[in-house]
C-alpha cells in the first residue's frame, strides 16, 4: 500500500512503525464493513492519518480516513458530530476501536490557502462564530492542554539540545499562568484550523476538516490561522492575521496574541524535529511587543 511523503515520519519512532503495519489490514476491514466502492491512492497532504477518497454503496463521494491514535484527534469523530455539517464535513460513520472514520467528502476540494488573502480571511471571519458553539466534556478543556504544555516545553526544549533562546519558553510559561484562569466562555475551538483545512465544497462554498478540538475561550480559536505558513510566513503578515481577525471577530487582540505565542511555542518540537516556522512567528510576536 502506498504511503505518503506526509507520513514519512511514522517510520522514526516504534509506535509509527507499527501503526503502519497494521494499515493494510485496517484500510480492508474498513472497506468491507462499509462496503465502500472506488477506493483511490492516498491524499498526500495528510499529516496524522492516512485519507482515501472511496465512495459509499449508492455512489456518494466520501473520505475513509484512519487516523494516527494520538490524543490530539481522539474526539475528531465527536466534534464533526457535534457539529452536524455546519461549517465542517459531516461524519459518515465511526469505528473508534480502529481509529477510522468515513467523512463527506469535499468537491472540487481546493484549499482556503488558494485564495487571496484577504478573500481568506474573509472566509475565517464567517466560518469561525459558527464553528465556536458552547462545549464541555467529553472535550478536553483547553485548561487541562494547556497545563500538559507547560510541563512538556521545558523538557522538549532541553531534550532537543536547547535549539532557540530559553526566554521564549519563560514568556509562554508566564502568559499561560494569565491567561488559563482568566478565560471567557468555554466553546469548541480546534488547535489545527489552518488554511490548508478549510476546503472548497458543493454543499457549502467552504467546510473545515480534520479538527483537533479542545473547550476553551474564543480568543483561542483563531490561533491555527495567525500562525500558520499557508497565508504568508513573514512578521508583516502574521500580525496582519492577528490584527484583522482580533478586530472583526470582537476578541481581545492581546489574548490572542498570547495564546498564539502560547500554542506555537508548544508546537515548535515533535519528537526530535523542531519546526523552524513556528518559532520565527514567536520571536515576531514578542518582537512587536
Amino acid at each position: 500500500m502506498e504511503i505518503p511523503e506526509s507520513l514519512r515520519w511514522t517510520e522514526r519512532i516504534p509506535a509509527g512503525r507499527a501503526w503502519r503495519t497494521a494499515l493494510p489490514q485496517r484500510l480492508a476491514e474498513c472497506v468491507d464493513r462499509w462496503d465502500l466502492r472506488a477506493v483511490g491512492r492516498p491524499f498526500g497532504y495528510a499529516f496524522a492519518s492516512l485519507a482515501v477518497p472511496a465512495e459509499l454503496p449508492d455512489g456518494t463521494a466520501a473520505v475513509l480516513k484512519l487516523q494516527y491514535p494520538d490524543a490530539d484527534s481522539v474526539h475528531e469523530a465527536t466534534a464533526l458530530a457535534y457539529w452536524a455539517g455546519a461549517g465542517a464535513i459531516r461524519l459518515l460513520a465511526h469505528d473508534a476501536r480502529r481509529r477510522a472514520l468515513l467523512v463527506e467528502r469535499c468537491v472540487p476540494g481546493d484549499a482556503l490557502r488558494e485564495l487571496p488573502l484577504d478573500a481568506a480571511l474573509d472566509v475565517v471571519v464567517e466560518l469561525l462564530p459558527r464553528l465556536g458553539v458552547p462545549a464541555g466534556a467529553p472535550f478536553t478543556p483547553l485548561a487541562e492542554e494547556a497545563a500538559g504544555w507547560a510541563e512538556r516545553m521545558p523538557a522538549n526544549w532541553d531534550r532537543a539540545n536547547r535549539p532557540y533562546e530559553r526566554r521564549l519558553v519563560d514568556t509562554a510559561l508566564g502568559l499561560l499562568a494569565d491567561l488559563v484562569p482568566s478565560q471567557g466562555e468555554q466553546v469548541l475551538v480546534n488547535q489545527d484550523l489552518h488554511a490548508g483545512n478549510v476546503l472548497r465544497a458543493a454543499r457549502e462554498p467552504w467546510l473545515a476538516i480534520d479538527p483537533k478540538p479542545l473547550a476553551g475561550e474564543r480568543e483561542f480559536a483563531p490561533v491555527p490561522m495567525v500562525r500558520g505558513a499557508e497565508l504568508g510566513h513573514s512578521p508583516e503578515a502574521v500580525r496582519y492575521r492577528l490584527d484583522r481577525l482580533s478586530a472583526e471577530l470582537g476578541l481581545d487582540r492581546e489574548r490572542v496574541r498570547g495564546w498564539t505565542i502560547v500554542h506555537t511555542t508548544a508546537w515548535s518540537i515533535a519528537g526530535d524535529q523542531v519546526f523552524a516556522g513556528n518559532v520565527e512567528v514567536v520571536r515576531w510576536l514578542l518582537d512587536a511587543d
